[in-house]
């Protein structure tokens, strides 16, 4: 069978698609190991997963918004990563001799490796920010500057000439978690394959109060993504005061840091993690920053959307969710608690949002998800199959 060797950054929302696709190679009986930090992948893989671990350094932080967002997001997080991995992930190679790599389209290191060593890759696409490319034509000289980073840890790592192509796009095989409903025609390279959210169980919350929940009350998710909770405090605020006069109807669970929500009405249940993919069957909406996982996720469940973009793709993911009629958008910095509400129970009231999403459900479900990408995976192992 065949060796697949993973490569991501270490956030959640990029891991848990492509631990899903690992998981469906792992039951073809496929032999699959991720390179990366044992600390970050562990939590998130579980007790079983094979992981060569490569330490894991600190990184700037992301500025917030606009063409900041975008030079921090390559200077402070993707060239700083590409470099410090790149001689664990080429250990990893030696040692595991995978018959392909699955890097994540910002992992460019796992390209670089893939490329030294004459391997097949495939680039996994959990965000848009890449995927659509936005820079590209609105924004030129941004696009031109990225891909001199791009030269640049080429160049570092001691590689002949210019990079051969787009660092972010295998020549191979380029997989996106999502799927033609929510992003619309878009001029996609021939080798893309849309395969809509992949999913797969989490290790389970132990701890949540699932009696907590009144069948007789709709039920609203409330999460702004790991990258975000800096950001968060004032929205969160916002969000629980539109929420305070609903108690009668609603019931909210938030995601948010300890202390950071004080006093929050009874029927506003605050956690620091929820089990998301269990609570989207009992959930009527998602307040959400837009993350790819995030909005697909509950896509996937037919559940309708308010999104609240802050950065990176999100103002695209949050505009695809409006082009499809399966949400709202509002401002996260300066939506007040009076629309949000208004905005909120529209969603909630108006069943064509849920019936757009579950037209998007209908649409991810036939795109395949994990296996679909897994046996895409499987035949760059062995074309003849």
């Amino acid at each position: 069978m065949g060796r697949y060797l993973f490569v991501s950054l270490p956030l959640t929302g990029h891991v848990n698609p492509m631990a899903a696709v690992a998981g469906d190679l792992g039951r073809r009986g496929h032999q699959v190991l991720w390179a990366g930090s044992e600390s970050f992948l562990r939590p998130v893989l579980g007790p079983d997963a094979a992981i060569a671990p490569i330490p894991l350094r600190a990184h700037r932080g992301q500025a917030d918004r606009g063409m900041a967002a975008a030079k921090s997001r390559w200077d402070g997080y993707i060239v700083p990563h590409a470099r410090t991995t790149l001689p664990g992930i080429e250990r990893a190679v030696a040692d595991f001799r995978p018959d392909v790599l699955v890097v994540d389209q910002h992992a460019v290191a796992g390209a670089v490796a893939a490329h030294r060593a004459g391997l097949p890759w495939a680039s996994m696409a959990p965000t848009t920010m890449e995927l659509t490319r936005p820079y590209r034509s609105a924004v030129p000289r941004v696009e031109a500057w990225i891909q001199q980073r791009m030269a640049a840890i080429w160049t570092a790592a001691g590689m002949p000439g210019e990079p051969p192509h787009d660092l972010r796009f295998s020549p191979h095989l380029l997989i996106a978690f999502t799927g033609h409903a929510l992003t619309g025609p878009l001029d996609w390279p021939d080798n893309a394959v849309l395969v809509g959210p992949a999913l797969a169980p989490r290790p389970p919350d132990t701890a949540f109060p699932w009696d907590w929940l009144d069948p007789a009350r709709r039920h609203v998710l409330v999460t702004v993504g790991t990258l975000s909770l800096d950001l968060a405090a004032e929205f969160h605020a916002r969000v629980v005061e539109a929420l305070r006069p609903l108690g009668d109807s609603v019931q909210a669970i938030v995601v948010a840091p300890d202390g950071t929500v004080p006093d929050p009405p009874e029927h506003v249940l605050v956690r620091t993690r929820a089990p998301v993919l269990e609570l989207m069957p009992r959930l009527d909406a998602v307040v959400s920053h837009g993350g790819l996982n995030t909005v697909c996720e509950a896509l996937a469940h037919g559940v309708p959307l308010l999104v609240a973009p802050i950065k990176g793709d999100q103002p695209i993911n949050a505009a695809q969710v409006v082009a499809a009629g399966a949400g709202r958008r509002v401002r996260f910095a300066s939506v007040r608690p009076k629309p949000l509400r208004e905005d909120l129970l529209a969603v909630l009231d108006d069943p064509s949002y849920r019936a757009a999403a579950q037209r998007v459900a209908a649409s991810f479900a036939a795109a395949g998800g994990a296996p679909a990408a897994a046996l895409h995976l499987e035949r760059m192992g062995n074309p003849h199959t």
